[in-house]
């Protein structure tokens, strides 16, 4: 089905930027929140595993209940729903409302993501999903990499309290939705004529198990970059700002390489691409984490890092859904959010191993995991319908 739908893929890819925007608000956060509610670092620590959650491992589950039923008209709720809570956190008067805020963002935040991908594929003509999936992925790149700038401004110059405000380009988005025709698009399987796969089938498929470790192994390295780069780089004297530069030059180059692998994956294979630059960001990423700095060399190291780990995602969507077609929302929600679910937990023994050999090290041995993605994702089959 190639639903003719104007400007389908940039309303998406906005949503996307959205959702993905208000789902990073928390980091930023934290500061503040600590002060107010007399929140531990340990009880922070919960928070954001709240918030990881909800974001990322409830997507494939989304999935499922999208290939069963037709979501598809709720899509101009979800980008408000994850605004709202996110944006009332200062006027929550207990932790519990604190926590039950974050949960339905994350919960929004993974709603989102499987139904407008599926969408994507959808609405995309055909022999071009790739590519517009690629713009869909550099629309939730985007949205993470200026959080940062645009939300640390927005506070110094008002407040907690009128964090409301950003609620309206939501309200906005899920008008633009309303007025799409997107919610005519059905979220069920093009395809229904026999049995559904069972569930389990579905989880120990070759497919699903070797592309979402091979993808999760991915997010490993990238998780790590993302989430240690500004530590890193203070830990070698550079001040907080240059930190915080050099961390939007890496989500740059990822969204830059997001764009250009997916498009490049409707001329080759689905696993050309994702093991070419699987391969090809092993050396930058070692290189890196070997010489860290943060002059032109390191900002062009950086940039090249990020884009061979995201190259690879748009192609992996596809790939999953082509590979499931009963169930290609469920896939996505896998290529989406499981993959960084399963990257999470490599993130956290990097920490864990850099606090008795140092993170330096410990962040080179996060790069060991590109290969071997590489080679899972060689060991995936084809899917037969590209």
């Amino acid at each position: 089905m190639n639903t003719n739908i104007r400007h389908a893929t940039a309303l998406l890819s906005t949503g996307h930027a959205m959702v993905d925007f208000y789902a990073n608000f928390l980091p930023i956060l934290l500061p503040l929140l600590m002060v107010k509610f007399g929140l531990s670092l340990t009880m922070c620590g919960v928070l954001v595993m709240v918030a990881s959650v909800t974001t990322n491992m409830l997507q494939p589950f989304f999935g499922y209940l999208m290939d069963r039923r037709n979501f598809s008209p709720l899509l101009p709720y979800i980008v408000p729903a994850a605004a709202v809570p996110i944006c009332i956190l200062g006027f929550a008067g207990h932790e519990a409302l604190l926590f039950l805020l974050v949960a339905v963002t994350g919960t929004a935040v993974a709603a989102y993501h499987p139904l407008s991908s599926m969408l994507v594929g959808r609405t995309a003509r055909a022999g071009r999903g790739n590519g517009m999936m690629s713009y869909f992925i550099a629309g939730g790149n985007a949205g993470m990499a200026f959080v940062p700038l645009v939300l640390v401004a927005f506070l110094e110059t008002l407040s907690l309290s009128a964090l409301p405000l950003l609620i309206l380009p939501a309200l906005l988005m899920g008008i633009l939705f309303a007025c799409s025709g997107l919610c005519g698009v059905s979220s069920l399987p093009e395809h229904t004529a026999g049995a559904r796969p069972k569930l389990r089938h579905v989880l120990l498929a070759r497919t699903t198990i070797t592309l979402n470790l091979a993808m999760g192994l991915r997010c490993w390295t990238h998780g790590a970059f993302g989430t240690f780069l500004p530590l890193l780089l203070v830990g070698n004297g550079e001040n907080t700002r240059a930190a915080g530069l050099f961390l939007t030059i890496f989500m740059i180059g990822g969204m830059m390489g997001g764009l250009v692998g997916g498009n490049l994956a409707d001329k080759f294979t689905g696993r050309t691409i994702i093991v070419a630059f699987l391969v090809l960001g092993i050396l930058p990423c070692a290189y890196y984490f070997t010489h860290v700095s943060a002059d032109l060399v390191g900002g062009i190291v950086l940039f090249a890092a990020g884009f061979s780990l995201m190259a690879p995602q748009p192609s992996s969507i596809i790939w999953a859904q082509q590979a499931l077609p009963e169930n290609a929302a469920m896939a996505s929600g896998m290529m989406l959010g499981m993959s960084f679910g399963l990257g999470s937990l490599g993130v956290a023994a990097t920490a864990a191993l850099g606090d008795h050999i140092g993170l330096a090290p410990a962040l080179l041995i996060s790069v060991g995991a590109l290969p071997l993605a590489a080679v899972l994702s060689y060991m995936t089959p084809e899917p037969k319908n590209r």
